[in-house]
């Protein structure tokens, strides 16, 4: 073993800080743009859809970086700290459209900011606490154990979040200055938590961890190759893209409280729902995997369940009944829970099934996923909201929306979410990487 309790207590507080930036961000940036900004949903939509054009070579670039990177703090420990900084300033700035400015110029504000956010210092902070996982220990089990911490705190500070920040934008006053004195506290906290998180582990050495050699370096389209080779790989980065559309999608679930089912006040509901089930299936996980003898089986078995239930949330909103959206909403949640538990350890096996295959570590490359997938799928979800609602016509000058806003309103809450989950879970029954690795092994020592 190589962590104490305090060691992955201290890692997983480090999902605090991230999800003070992408809770916030995905569930309520459109609302603050539209409603007290003025800007145009579709239009902001497309803007978030170009800057996601950034992320793809920003995320293998700072993957190679902390690879390459050898400091007396360790590979990913400065990235994880210094890259926080950008993260917090320029969420403030997502916050602060100067509202006296002409459109042209508050789009040009926004579009800066969330650029610079995502393909930039969101890209450094986040790569980097990932690879964490695999540069701390390598203990499987200890993995897992990160992971399951990590997403405790990451869900806690989720359903927070959304619990709280309609009513504290409210507290103070309201308007787009609320937002950005919010934006503030939350990139406040985050910094304060970040830097807690970065000085409670301590990375091993580099001939105990990564083993890097000097005949391994390679180039960052070398690294890209790596990569895109790898099949489990690209699944995985496939399934996070796909989740994080599926979570930008639920986050839309304000505006369907609000115009649906006529009371703003169930978001928060909801949110509980959803991350009161996740936390309690992240605290089995560890003991899951365990008993079910790996990882694969338990997370196909899970999402199969999350899947149904999610399926089972529509026909209990045409039926009226929030008391049965709220429970399969929860059974969704629940099933769902393991894999985002042990899913730093799929990703370190998959790092290994690519020095098993192609004998080269790319421990830091590898966790580019995560942030591709929270940034691509995150951003391209809030797009796709965003001119989803432009397209049904949605007026947020109108207190009840036209047919066709409200219809709209159903088919991203309730259908594109089930939709996605049946992917997720076709992709998850090939995804079965320790197998894999179990009959490279075997072949080796042959």
């Amino acid at each position: 073993t190589y962590l104490k309790w305090y060691n992955k207590v201290g890692y997983g507080s480090g999902d605090i800080a991230g999800n003070v930036v992408y809770a916030f961000l995905t569930s309520f940036v459109m609302i603050y743009l539209t409603d007290s900004v003025g800007l145009a949903a579709g239009i902001v939509g497309t803007l978030i859809a170009v800057s996601k054009l950034f992320d793809g070579f920003t995320d293998i670039f700072f993957g190679s970086m902390i690879d390459k990177t050898h400091s007396k703090m360790g590979k990913a420990k400065p990235w994880m700290l210094y890259g926080y900084i950008g993260c917090a300033i320029t969420l403030v700035c997502c916050f602060a459209v100067p509202t006296s400015w002409g459109n042209t110029a508050k789009y040009a504000w926004f579009f800066i900011a969330y650029t610079l956010l995502n393909g930039v210092f969101y890209t450094a902070n986040n790569i980097a606490y990932s690879a964490l996982t695999s540069l701390i220990t390598k203990n499987s089990k200890e993995r897992v154990q990160m992971g399951s911490y990590r997403f405790i705190f990451a869900f806690s500070t989720s359903l927070l979040i959304q619990s709280v920040t309609v009513k504290f934008v409210d507290y103070c006053g309201g308007d787009a200055a609320a937002w950005r004195t919010v934006a503030i506290i939350y990139a406040i906290i985050g910094l304060i938590v970040n830097t807690i998180s970065a000085l409670s582990v301590k990375e091993l050495p580099e001939e105990e961890g990564a083993k890097v050699k000097k005949e391994e370096k390679y180039s960052m389209r070398e690294a890209a190759g790596l990569l895109f080779s790898n099949k489990y790989y690209l699944m995985i980065c496939v399934t996070y893209i796909l989740q994080q559309i599926y979570s930008a999608m639920l986050s839309m679930g304000i505006y369907y409280m609000m115009y649906v089912l006529n009371n703003e006040n169930l978001f928060p509901v909801f949110s509980w729902a959803i991350n009161i089930p996740l936390i309690i299936a992240l605290i089995a996980t560890p003991q899951l995997v365990t008993r079910w003898g790996g990882l694969y089986k338990l997370n196909l078995t899970g999402y199969a369940i999350g899947t149904i239930g999610r399926i089972l949330v529509i026909p209990a909103a045409y039926y009226g009944s929030v008391p049965l959206m709220l429970l399969f909403t929860a059974v969704a949640a629940f099933g769902m829970g393991p894999w985002q538990g042990d899913m730093n350890a799929v990703i370190a096996n998959c790092s290994e099934y690519t020095y098993l295959t192609k004998h080269k570590r790319v421990d830091g490359t590898m966790y580019s996923c995560t942030s591709l997938g929270v940034k691509l799928g995150g951003g391209l979800g809030t797009a796709i909201t965003g001119w989803l609602l432009e397209f049904s016509r949605f007026d947020k000058k109108l207190s009840v929306q036209p047919d066709s806003c409200l219809n709209m309103l159903h088919m991203m809450y309730l259908w594109i979410p089930a939709v996605l989950c049946i992917v997720i879970t076709i992709l998850m029954s090939r995804m079965n990487v320790e197998k894999a690795n179990k009959e490279l092994m075997v072949h080796t020592e042959r």
